[in-house]
């Protein structure tokens, strides 16, 4: 089974319901949406997809909770994500995002979840200052 035996997942990008995107139907079919949630973190726009990086300040990204539908399919479900995120890849190839526990804040909750941070350098690329990627795309039409 999993680490810790943490079954839920925070989503800040195309795994959100907002998006309604190919990944978010698979995440819908192992997940059951709990709350839109936040996390300490700063949200960065990479172009084509979003990066979110750890923060010690007050900034904060702004996305959903899941929880596992099937504890016992909760493997094989986080490992489809892990492949969705880049965190699988081959030895030539650079590790896009890692997956590691963090504490998510919710209806006056706060809770372990798993998310995927980014990997790799954001230097110079911009801040989404929301933290909320879908309000963030709507703003800039």
């Amino acid at each position: 089974m999993s680490d810790y035996n943490i079954y839920p997942v925070f989503v800040y990008g195309s795994l959100r319901s907002g998006f309604k995107s190919p990944a978010y139907e698979y995440i819908s079919r192992y997940f059951t949406l709990v709350s839109e949630a936040r996390v300490k973190g700063k949200l960065m726009d990479l172009g084509s997809y979003p990066a979110g990086i750890p923060a010690d300040d007050d900034s904060f990204i702004v996305g959903e909770l899941y929880d596992i539908k099937r504890k016992e399919e909760f493997d094989w479900a986080i490992s489809q994500l892990d492949d969705y995120e880049g965190v699988n890849v081959e030895a030539d190839e650079m590790q896009l995002y890692r997956r590691e526990l963090t504490d998510v804040y919710f209806n006056d909750t706060v809770t372990k979840a798993w998310i995927y941070w980014y990997n790799g350098d954001v230097s110079g690329k911009p801040v989404i200052t929301s933290g909320d990627l879908i309000s963030y795309f709507q703003q800039k039409r």
